[in-house]
């Protein structure tokens, strides 16, 4: 008489404590990339892709501010004396014509060979690195900074005394004339000022040159 054959179902593999069949492939929960609503594989945020468009607002910027100030500086040389001051905005600014061998706002006077080299040393620095703008706050100030920098060399180089030791025009004297209470300036030097004050907020917000914010990288990271 042949034995009773009892039917106990399929064969399951006891499972671990981790509730993985033994010989599985081990794999922590979070292994699968993180997928976005449509089902695309989401890629942690980067720097901005560099683009031309960032490079050329650089350029532009620059060549404006040069633009201005040539004009006017031209105008003024033609138009005011040296040591005429005309009472502009009920004497809260003159207008004038000071020849400045110094840097802006008239610091450095007598170092005016050394400035033109410093001035060139900047153009060469910002020129280089605007293909690498990843930033458009970024591009703005070192615009600004370029088109200063470019204004003020122009008079060291082109104007007397003598290459690279040219004096600048500087035409504003405010709170009274001949630059009496605060040194006289023109349009680069406000143009360097600005930019350079623009430069100091992003830094301290936290704007980097390649487009990211080290805050938010931080918090991330955290």
């Amino acid at each position: 008489m042949g034995a009773a054959v009892c039917d106990t179902g399929p064969v399951t593999q006891p499972e671990s404590e981790s509730g993985r069949a033994p010989g599985s492939p081990s794999a922590p929960p979070n292994a699968l990339p993180s997928r976005s609503a449509d089902g695309a594989p989401e890629t942690p945020p980067g720097p901005p892709a560099r683009t031309p468009w960032r490079t050329a607002l650089l350029i532009a910027i620059a060549l404006a501010v040069v633009a201005i100030d040539v004009v006017t500086k031209a105008l003024v040389a033609a138009n005011i004396a040296l040591g005429e001051n005309i009472r502009i905005l009920g004497g809260a600014v003159y207008l004038t014509q000071i020849r400045n061998a110094g840097a802006a706002f008239s610091m450095a006077t007598g170092m005016t060979w050394l400035l033109a080299i410093i001035a060139v040393a900047v153009v060469v620095f910002i020129v280089r690195m605007a293909p690498k703008l990843r930033s458009t706050p970024w591009a703005v100030c070192l615009g600004l900074i370029l088109g200063g920098a470019l204004g003020n060399l122009i008079d060291r180089i082109f104007r007397a005394p003598g290459v690279m030791q040219g004096h600048v025009v500087d035409f504003v004297s405010l709170f009274g004339p001949d630059a009496r209470y605060f040194p006289a300036f023109n349009a680069a030097d406000s143009a360097i000022t600005i930019g350079g004050i623009l430069l100091v907020l992003l830094a301290i917000t936290g704007f980097d040159f390649d487009g990211t914010r080290h805050r938010g990288r931080r918090r991330r990271d955290g």
